[in-house]
């Protein structure tokens, strides 16, 4: 592996542990933080709660951005492409991981006393589910450019636009009337998901734009061009969702959903970009990423797993949040958040210092 691809994944990693210890965060704060305190008089609950609202479209885009660089690094039809099965089976670990994290009975396989509302709770679509299909439709639409000979770049940003527009479509349908609730869960947030495909999975296809181009343009990050048209790609985005609001605001009304929606998205994709821009000079600036950071990138799924079974508990397990459910004021929120942050760093620092007694194998004599 050359210096300068080591480096290029150095800056994805730098970019995912950022978006994972933004979720740590977010998701502490929001299980203990009580009710009186969540007011939009208080400016710093309404700067979390506006930092709170980029945090999953970074998550998205920085693993559509992880997966597609390794996969489109591999210079080989998709047929041959060692990553196809490595993605196919990173969808199922994701999957199943995300779907014990929300079993509804620690009774494995008796499910007569589980509720209705803990069927819903299970088959609520969440950030791994989303991920994982996200990576299904990279390798989908990454076969269909290279078997129809498209151009894979359009074939991407048609594919995120078509589940950024069909949000405003799509949410407004009653799909458990159509479909078993399993099903109809992915399709919008009707049943209680948080992240359905539409319009989540665009930002993970938006993330696979930028994967294949530093796949295909190596070292390109570390040029000032590619900082430069990242923050133009930014600010264009901003000025659109800008152009969006005033058109809302002043000709339509706020309660249009094309506008409203089209707004969110924009403005989203416009503070990643950016954020994507800062973050490439930063890691092109600063001499050395400690270590650290890059193991905490290379170990999101770890890190996201326990700190959710931490906070909320499983079926097995009870969660610190089942102790206090939001009943802390704004300092303990904080100092619990900040906990939780420093408890991730020390287990990813664990798994790094253990990790390679683990592997070692065994010494055997021969006579």
């Amino acid at each position: 592996m050359t210096k300068s691809t080591r480096e290029r994944i150095f800056f994805i990693d730098f970019m995912r542990a950022f978006a994972v210890i933004m979720m740590v965060q977010g998701h502490t704060i929001d299980a203990f933080l009580a009710d009186e305190y969540r007011t939009y008089d208080s400016l710093v609950y309404s700067f979390w709660v506006t930092i709170r609202g980029f945090t999953a479209p970074i998550f998205m885009v920085s693993s559509g951005v992880a997966f597609t660089y390794m996969f489109r690094s591999v210079n080989l039809p998709f047929s041959q492409n060692p990553r196809v099965t490595k993605g196919l089976k990173r969808f199922v670990v994701l999957m199943l991981t995300a779907y014990l994290l929300r079993y509804p009975t620690y009774l494995l396989i008796d499910f007569s006393h589980v509720t209705h509302q803990q069927w819903l709770t299970f088959f609520t679509v969440d950030a791994l589910h989303l991920i994982g299909i996200g990576i299904l439709f990279i390798l989908f639409f990454s076969y269909l450019s290279e078997i129809l000979k498209l151009n894979e770049y359009l074939v991407y940003t048609l594919a995120a636009a078509f589940f950024f527009l069909m949000w405003n479509v799509t949410e407004y349908i009653n799909w458990a009337n159509n479909f078993p609730i399993p099903f109809a869960a992915y399709f919008y947030a009707g049943t209680g998901s948080l992240f359905p495909i539409f319009p989540w999975s665009g930002y993970v296809l938006a993330g696979a734009l930028l994967g294949t181009y530093l796949a295909k343009n190596p070292g390109m990050y570390k040029t000032k061009s590619f900082n430069y048209v990242l923050a133009a790609i930014g600010v264009s985005f901003l000025a659109a969702a800008g152009i969006v609001s005033f058109i809302q605001t002043n000709f339509i009304g706020y309660k249009h959903f094309f506008t409203d929606n089209s707004f969110v998205i924009l403005l989203r994709l416009g503070v990643v970009a950016l954020l994507i821009s800062f973050m490439s000079f930063l890691a092109d600036s600063v001499k050395k990423i400690p270590l650290i950071v890059q193991e905490i990138g290379r170990y999101t799924l770890v890190v996201y797993v326990v700190h959710i079974i931490v906070i909320y508990g499983s079926a097995w397990i009870p969660g610190f949040a089942m102790f206090w459910p939001k009943s802390l004021n704004l300092t303990l929120s904080l100092l619990a958040a900040a906990a939780m942050i420093v408890l991730m760093v020390y287990l990813v620092h664990l798994i790094n210092k253990y990790k390679p007694v683990l592997k070692k194998k065994p010494v055997t004599s021969h006579s």
